[in-house]
């Protein structure tokens, strides 16, 4: 995911709540051949000492690492031992009932250690998992803070680069048309100085070309500064994004045919419409491409265009088999004037970033180096869609 698609998974991360040294049954089985020993000893003793207490360590061992069945079950079993030890021992009570009361009161006292701790054990639980829950709040809490704080900055940059760019288009613009039309007339006075000289004319003509590509390339960087400082709100409505990507994709197989670049499209036929600016949504896509073309300027590859509905969301990907970013750059590439082209001017896609933001929606992007990038605008859709 990108930077401005911060997102902490929080929930996916956390240590579960019940630790236990060892599996179950095994608890269950050491338990058992605890409470067999105490039997045993409480068997040798006979009277003379009182051993009932200890039955309480295999009992609430096995309750708290095996669960309140186990711990249950150990109760049962404990009162069986404890009882035919108290049998075993031959002493004679007054009354023939009174060892049956005896160990049914023990075993009652037992279970209530089990409920008991039982219900300790929930609670502590509970306790940990609100915790874990509060913990995972307060740190998706703080980086949509920190995600704040970068659109911030962000937007106070581009309110910089917003009068940055009217002073430079004023200033600027005008004398590099004069420029323009200058070396048109020096293109044409060259052939007249040059005479037969086709050597001459020719590298004459040349340097001019090189000069008026580079003013062109000029104007279109203050054209891109203008375009990002001076966009205007998008004028929404009910869009087919599918037809609409369908047809400009059909005008631009020309370029993709000399780009040497095969397309795919994947249109999700349950996306019906969107409410969007055509021109402005079709111009941010227009963007991914062309920043797909040029990652595979160098071998061709596979361009897919695919729209996809999942639920309120309309989701629009750009994917290309280009050369792809390091995590670095990807940490960067909706930063303006961040760019990794020798000529590019870094705005690209921060022109798609706030045309999709314009839009309610957010950008996305998965790459890695010679596997290709995808990019994927993700727009809400109408209540009427």
């Amino acid at each position: 995911m990108c930077l401005n698609d911060v997102q902490l998974h929080v929930a996916a991360d956390r240590v579960p709540v019940r630790r236990m040294l060892l599996p179950g049954p095994w608890v269950i089985l050491l338990a058992l051949a605890l409470a067999a020993l105490i039997g045993l000893l409480d068997y040798r003793a006979g009277r003379d000492v009182a051993m009932s207490a200890f039955y309480l360590i295999p009992i609430c061992w096995a309750s708290w690492a095996a669960g309140r069945r186990a711990g249950l079950l150990l109760a049962i079993v404990c009162t069986v031992f404890w009882f035919v030890a108290d049998l075993k021992t031959g002493y004679l009570y007054s009354h023939p009932l009174i060892p049956y009361w005896n160990a049914l009161m023990l075993l009652v006292f037992f279970l209530v250690v089990v409920i008991l701790l039982s219900a300790f054990q929930d609670a502590h639980h509970h306790l940990e998992e609100t915790v874990q829950q509060r913990t995972a709040a307060l740190q998706a809490e703080i980086a949509e803070r920190k995600r704040l704080e970068i659109a911030k900055l962000q937007s106070e940059r581009l309110a910089v680069v917003g009068i940055m760019a009217a002073e430079v288009a004023h200033e600027v613009r005008n004398p590099l048309g004069s420029i323009t039309l200058n070396l048109d007339l020096i293109h044409s006075e060259i052939g007249k100085l040059a005479g037969d000289d086709d050597r001459s004319r020719a590298e004459g003509h040349r340097l001019v070309d090189e000069m008026r590509e580079e003013v062109h390339r000029i104007l279109r960087v203050i054209g891109d500064y203008l375009q990002f400082a001076r966009m205007p709100k998008p004028q929404r409505q009910p869009l087919a994004l599918n037809e609409l990507l369908d047809q400009k994709l059909t005008f631009m197989n020309g370029e993709f045919d000399k780009a040497g670049i095969k397309v795919r499209t994947h249109l999700d036929p349950a996306l019906t419409t969107v409410n969007a600016d055509a021109g402005q949504l079709w111009q941010a896509v227009l963007n991914l491409i062309r920043n797909s073309l040029e990652a595979m300027a160098s071998g061709g590859g596979t361009l897919t265009v695919s729209t996809q509905r999942n639920g309120r969301e309309a989701l629009v990907r750009v994917m290309d088999t280009g050369k792809g970013m390091n995590d670095g750059q990807l940490q960067q590439i909706f930063v303006p004037f961040f760019t990794t082209k020798a000529q590019g001017t870094g705005l690209g896609l921060a022109v798609v970033q706030q045309i999709v933001t314009e839009h309610g929606g957010h950008v996305e992007c998965e790459s890695a180096p010679d596997e290709g990038s995808t990019f994927t605008i993700v727009l809400p859709l109408g209540e009427k869609t």
